[in-house]
């Protein structure tokens, strides 16, 4: 077929230079074709990247494997693959990093093993007070709420701020209206406050009365010495990555106290050049530090892998007294995290299949 195709470009050489010029390209493009059926050696078209990754959190401190009866290990380990199947189906799909995130980020916000939604610690008055936000690596833009008390799923809300407003950042009773504007399902206090939380607050403020404190589990005593925030990082099948973060505080936190989650840069960052980021610790020495706007500048500016880049990012927290963990992925998909606990709830998904959840430092 091949020859045949070239006696008929030697047949047009004999026409008129003009036709020539018409129709030698065509004439190579049929053959590049005939050649594609037969079995030839074609160029081929630039294939979409598919590659995708998830990565996802559920706090980081004392945890470890001996606080854990096999029924508590289980519960969560099948709720973070819970909320990191519901991001990776997404990602799947073809939706986008941002949808990813915020589906991952809602699993956990309505399950009451975490620090995030129901189940949120109480600061020192009883009462609820819960933060969020969220990044778009491709845009730079984003959106975060801190300070509600009534917003079942603050993600969603902080997502909101992101897409439907000129600004980035909304507070407690401001933030709430424009939630209930939008429709976003708000509940009442008690959906959020649960009697784990109540007990834990209690043994806090006696710890802190001086009066000793008695476990009646050793989930409990976890419980006391853990930072449950969630986040999650995702990449897209469009390259683009996003990074969330929602938690209910440090507990028995003074009334009013904002923490590093809902502040971008610091409990979160994302950017398309570099790299994604969702943190969990001491929040006062990641806002002091910008941890996760500095994983990305080292990235950037110094040419650092994204473990080094955490690496010195949280050496640097340890320095000034904070502890934690952060978690993270890069634009080629490579995934990281590192903390300075015993422990981080921590799980990844990737495109070609891979997939580990993690409890416990080893």
């Amino acid at each position: 077929m091949f020859f045949l195709c070239c006696i008929n470009l030697l047949m047009f050489i004999k026409m008129k230079n003009y036709l020539l010029l018409i129709l030698i390209p065509l004439l190579l493009i049929s053959c590049k074709e005939v050649d594609k059926q037969e079995g030839g050696i074609v160029e081929k078209k630039q294939k979409q990247d598919t590659t995708f990754a998830i990565v996802l959190h559920g706090g980081a401190g004392s945890i470890k494997k001996a606080y854990f009866t096999p029924e508590q290990e289980k519960a969560y380990t099948d709720k973070l693959s819970e909320a990191l199947d519901a991001g990776y189906l997404v990602l799947q799909n073809n939706g986008s990093a941002l949808d990813a995130v915020q589906q991952t980020i809602n699993v956990m916000e309505n399950s009451p093993l975490f620090n995030a939604g129901k189940g949120a610690v109480l600061n020192s008055l009883g009462k609820v007070e819960m933060d969020a936000s969220i990044m778009d690596g491709k845009t730079l833009n984003c959106g975060a709420v801190a300070g509600v008390a009534h917003i079942k799923n603050p993600i969603i809300a902080a997502r909101l701020v992101m897409d439907s407003t000129r600004h980035v950042f909304l507070y407690g009773e401001g933030a709430e209206i424009f939630a209930k504007e939008k429709g976003i399902q708000l509940m009442d206090v008690q959906y959020f406050i649960t009697s784990k939380r109540q007990a834990q607050l209690k043994r806090l403020q006696a710890k802190e009365a001086g009066k000793k404190i008695a476990y009646k589990t050793p989930i409990d005593k976890m419980n006391d010495h853990k930072h449950g925030t969630v986040g999650c990082v995702a990449l897209d099948k469009n390259g683009n990555i996003a990074a969330g973060t929602s938690t209910g505080g440090m507990m028995n936190k003074k009334y009013g106290r904002i923490g590093d989650s809902p502040i971008v840069g610091a409990g979160t960052y994302a950017n398309n050049q570099t790299c994604g980021i969702s943190c969990t610790g001491t929040g006062e020495y990641f806002i002091r530090t910008l941890a996760s706007h500095t994983v990305s500048d080292l990235m950037q500016y110094k040419n650092n892998n994204l473990l080094d880049a955490m690496k010195i990012a949280m050496d640097k927290i340890q320095d000034l007294g904070g502890d934690g963990g952060m978690i993270g992925l890069d634009t080629k998909a490579n995934i990281a995290w590192y903390f300075n606990t015993d422990g981080m709830f921590r799980a990844y998904k990737k495109s070609n299949g891979e997939k580990k959840i993690k409890l416990f430092k080893n």
